[in-house]
């Protein structure tokens, strides 16, 4: 058995998995110690400056110090701590290595959109039926959206094909969704920004063959909580709970139709997603209409378990 310690820093949010990693009949057994995830918004107008905020990074060190102290606590042997868009397109980059070396005491590794959807893959189908397969594993961040297709063989996560679209929750918000709540011609530029990123990223990942929908991550699992019509965010009644493709309309265009002051008061959307979950369901619901057209996926399997997961298993 080890103890890991794995962070996976984004454009909207940075989270920590703290987890125990036992061998088991030839595959990995984690056991959560610990998760926590901050809304620190690192990517914040990085698509429009091209380098990070000062008060960005303001942020994420102090989600950081606080991770470093709860690593030190629970003994964690090895830690591995991925960056992914925002850190691939900022120009002052070096700021938030050297700030992670200070905090954490080790590398941020910014990966490949390619290796961040393998992650997330391996972290999302294992607790699933291996019969359901091939399984299409999608993760909205905040800055882009990886789309993975593959399958549970022997016991192991087996990669088909994987892509990574630049296209998320923070970005589709701050570079159409600008009213408050945002206007029918704004909600038609983002699809139409959105469906053309998306259709390349079909043309990379063939789905043809896909019997299963599994949606992580923050934005997915918010809407679950939002379709479920949760008092508060249970991770729980949220883990392996299926969304169908009306579902999943219904609530985009709910949250689409709110002011933030609104979605403010739904306890179950969490305060750092207030004003850019409309713009995250939107590509969730592309997403939706494309995987109904195309393959006749009528359903979303929604999954707690992510590339948090993956990141864990990766260092065990």
């Amino acid at each position: 058995m080890s103890r890991v310690g794995a962070i996976d820093c984004g454009t909207n949010s940075i989270r920590l998995l703290i987890a125990d990693v036992t061998e088991v009949h030839g595959g990995l057994d984690l056991r959560d110690l610990h998760r926590e995830m901050r809304i620190v918004r690192l990517g914040q107008g990085v698509d429009a400056t091209g380098e990070f905020a000062p008060e960005a990074l303001d942020r994420t060190r102090a989600a950081l110090v606080d991770y470093a102290v709860a690593l030190r606590r629970k003994g964690v042997e090895r830690i591995r701590m991925t960056a992914t868009s925002a850190a691939r397109d900022a120009g002052n980059r070096e700021e938030f290595f050297t700030m992670v070396r200070e905090t954490i005491g080790v590398e941020a590794e910014v990966i490949s959109g390619e290796e961040e959807a393998t992650l997330s893959f391996v972290g999302a189908v294992g607790d699933l039926d291996p019969e359901d397969g091939p399984f299409l594993v999608t993760d909205v961040g905040g800055g882009s959206t990886e789309l993975v297709v593959g399958s549970l063989v022997d016991g192991a996560a087996r990669v088909d094909a994987a892509h990574s679209a630049d296209v998320g929750s923070v970005r589709i918000t701050e570079r159409c969704l600008a009213g408050d709540p945002p206007t029918a011609d704004e909600v038609a530029a983002a699809r139409e920004v959105t469906g053309a990123v998306l259709d390349a990223a079909f043309a990379a990942v063939p789905v043809e063959d896909v019997r299963t929908w599994v949606g992580v991550a923050g934005t997915t699992t918010t809407l679950s909580a939002v379709a479920l019509r949760l008092t508060e965010y249970d991770p729980e009644a949220v883990h392996l709970s299926r969304l169908s493709v009306d579902d999943v309309h219904r609530v985009c265009a709910e949250l689409l139709g709110m002011s933030r002051a609104e979605r403010g008061m739904h306890a179950a959307i969490h305060p750092g997603r207030i004003d850019v979950i409309g713009g995250g369901a939107l590509v969730v619901d592309t997403l939706a209409r494309e995987l109904a057209s195309r393959v006749g996926v009528r359903e979303m399997v929604v999954s707690e378990h992510d590339i948090l997961d993956g990141i864990a298993r990766s260092i065990a």
